[in-house]
């Protein structure tokens, strides 16, 4: 059994939530079909370049909502399961954190790649289990990003993951960084976390310098965030996205959850 993540990043110092980590993952054998399905349905609303969060408008917002849809159908059927990370500002006092900008970004995707997929949960039943993991382009100079690759790769020799049950497997060649701009599904990734920093930082109530009523941008990105939220509440109910996601009756909740947010505090 193989399985593909697919891993960005985004709001690395918003006014009330930070560094914002997202991803999702599917199974090899389904993940052609479900590309190929979202690719088509792009070419079918006209929607031939990247789609991602900061390209919302009101005059595209319907197209958006259809091709988000679609992500979230498959997530629904669970062959898609989408994750979420982020730190609240008053969790982490400025105070405490000793380690450099540059350190503290890939400490903390290396702790979204290591927890929020359940890598270490998955069943049994699964057989022997690859991981391939795909980052969107790393904003590092390559010798770090190599580096911080590296402990992707060696992910399986940590304790948690050799104590697992299934142990998982992860190739050199299978971690890599990749062009959103080639890749549907990062794209989609893009979408949900930008609509998450968007809502927990308060940016819907923004209005222009000088004026009484919001933008007709800032408009179609709430009503955008909206219909995200109204999927996801269609899985979990009552899904509160500013907190860590709760097991909502999954018996092995890091791998089972069709989407879920980790808020992550430092301790």
């Amino acid at each position: 059994m193989e399985y593909i993540l697919y891993c960005d990043e985004s709001g690395s110092d918003g006014p009330k939530y930070s560094d914002f980590f997202g991803g999702c993952i599917v199974n090899s054998r389904d993940a052609p079909i479900i590309i190929e399905a979202l690719n088509q349905k792009k070419r079918d609303l006209n929607l031939y370049g990247e789609i991602k969060w900061t390209k919302v408008t009101d005059q595209y917002l319907d197209r958006y909502i259809q091709i988000i849809d679609l992500f979230f159908d498959y997530i629904k059927e669970h062959k898609i399961k989408m994750r979420v990370m982020f730190r609240k500002n008053t969790d982490s006092p400025k105070a405490r954190v000793s380690h450099s900008n540059d350190d503290k970004y890939f400490k903390l995707y290396y702790q979204f790649i290591k927890h929020s997929f359940g890598l270490d949960n998955i069943p049994t039943n699964q057989g022997k289990v690859f991981a391939r993991v795909y980052f969107d382009q790393l904003p590092d100079k390559k010798a770090k990003c190599d580096e911080f690759k590296d402990f992707i790769r060696k992910l399986p020799n940590t304790l948690s993951y050799q104590d697992a049950e299934n142990h998982v497997h992860i190739r050199k060649e299978d971690v890599t960084e990749v062009c959103s701009h080639d890749h549907v599904l990062l794209q989609c990734v893009d979408i949900v976390l930008g609509s998450m920093y968007f809502r927990l930082n308060d940016l819907h109530k923004e209005k222009p310098s000088g004026s009484r009523t919001r933008g007709k941008r800032t408009i179609a990105k709430e009503k955008l965030y909206k219909h995200i939220n109204k999927r996801i509440c269609e899985m979990l109910e009552n899904f509160n996205i500013g907190i860590s996601t709760g097991c909502h009756g999954y018996n092995n909740p890091n791998w089972e959850l069709p989407y879920s947010h980790w808020r992550f505090v430092p301790k």
